[in-house]
């Protein structure tokens, strides 16, 4: 079997043998945008097994990609049973560990009923979610001036 395909920026990637449908990389890919959009920040999403140690493997994951700073990476393997989300220095200001937490919580509970799809969607739903920054009032701006 070919290694899994390498992460890409708002793509959620997959082991070969297609291990979701096409609606169902739609549903992902949808929840990507979500939370780019609403953070301004870049999500992927990697399910597959990892080479070495999860942590470590993941955090190359991260680092391999093409502005790892303001990303956060979620890595899935659901055969080790295991799921980690690691953020790069900028993504670490907006998204606290807590949150983070509460997502995998949250995507846990979908994957243990057997709803990867379901879990990845509404996780990085929720991580898009509280990783969302607030519109800053310009205060150089002659109608904001006190």
């Amino acid at each position: 079997m070919p290694p899994p395909a390498s992460p890409a920026r708002s793509e959620a990637q997959v082991p070969a043998g297609d291990a979701f449908t096409p609606d169902q990389l739609y549903d992902i890919e949808r929840a990507v945008r979500y939370a780019e959009e609403t953070s301004g920040l870049h999500f992927s999403v990697y399910v597959g097994g990892a080479d070495s140690e999860t942590r470590p493997f993941a955090i190359e994951l991260l680092n391999e990609l093409d502005d790892p700073d303001h990303t956060v990476l979620v890595y899935v393997d659901p055969a080790g049973r295991r799921l980690e989300i690691v953020t790069g220095e900028q993504a670490k200001r907006q998204l606290s560990d807590s949150s983070a937490g509460l997502a995998a919580l949250t995507m846990q509970t979908s994957f243990a009923t057997g709803d990867l799809t379901g879990g990845l969607v509404t996780g990085v739903q929720q991580l898009g979610t509280h990783a969302h920054q607030a519109p800053m009032l310009h205060a150089n701006d002659e109608a904001h001036k006190l």
